[in-house]
């Protein structure tokens, strides 16, 4: 499968690239300064910004599937801005494309807590994080509308960090999965193995996604 990806030098982005190439996938990196990925085995680097559609049409054209692991930079005042004018060229230009297949990397925070409750719009949600949770739920309810595109969206549990890959983790919907009476965890590397997992066989058409262990 050749798959386009974007944010590929990313917390998230580096690893769905090395889980990729394991799996002898063929990947196209699109970043804006291509120096920041070392020549590899399997991947061509494409100088691209995301903000624009037609730099991203071009990009993936030709791909069996685009994934998304962009992130604006954190800490910027505009970040709610970069971000969702980002996603919104990423969509436009997949779809400019021709290219179908469209899985864009999401946060936890717009999973429900409970009915009609997010988990961003609960006291106990870090502040320095709503920001960008906020973003990532208008991306989703952007791609919500795309009636064309085989589009996905997965939102990784409320803990994420790096860890081991296992293989091993539970699938979940619209709501957070809980560890008892905990929000569930996830491993980025795991994080990656479901999201290419999704690519090769698709179970989440359409649908939003979650996993914890």
């Amino acid at each position: 499968m050749k798959i386009a990806l974007i944010g590929a030098t990313g917390f998230v982005g580096s690893k769905v690239l090395a889980e990729a190439l394991q799996r002898a996938h063929p990947v196209s990196a699109l970043l804006r300064n291509p120096a920041r990925l070392a020549p590899q085995p399997g991947v061509a680097v494409h100088a691209v910004d995301v903000a624009d559609a037609e730099q991203v049409g071009r990009a993936v054209a030709g791909h069996d599937a685009v994934v998304s692991a962009f992130n604006a930079p954190r800490g910027n005042p505009e970040f709610h801005a970069i971000y969702v004018n980002a996603v919104r060229a990423i969509i436009d230009g997949v779809k400019r494309s021709g290219v179908k297949r469209l899985l864009l990397v999401g946060g936890a925070g717009s999973l429900f807590v409970a009915p009609r409750v997010q988990l961003v719009d609960t006291p106990q949600f870090p502040a320095e994080y709503r920001t960008e949770a906020q973003a990532a739920r208008e991306a989703l309810d952007m791609i919500r509308d795309e009636a064309t595109l085989d589009w996905s969206f997965i939102s990784p549990a409320p803990i994420l960090a790096p860890g081991q890959r296992t293989g091993r983790f539970r699938l979940g919907g619209d709501r957070v999965l809980m560890n008892g009476d905990k929000p569930g965890n996830i491993s980025v590397e795991d994080l990656a193995v479901a999201i290419v997992d999704e690519l090769e066989t698709p179970r989440h058409l359409r649908q939003r996604f979650t996993l914890a262990y």
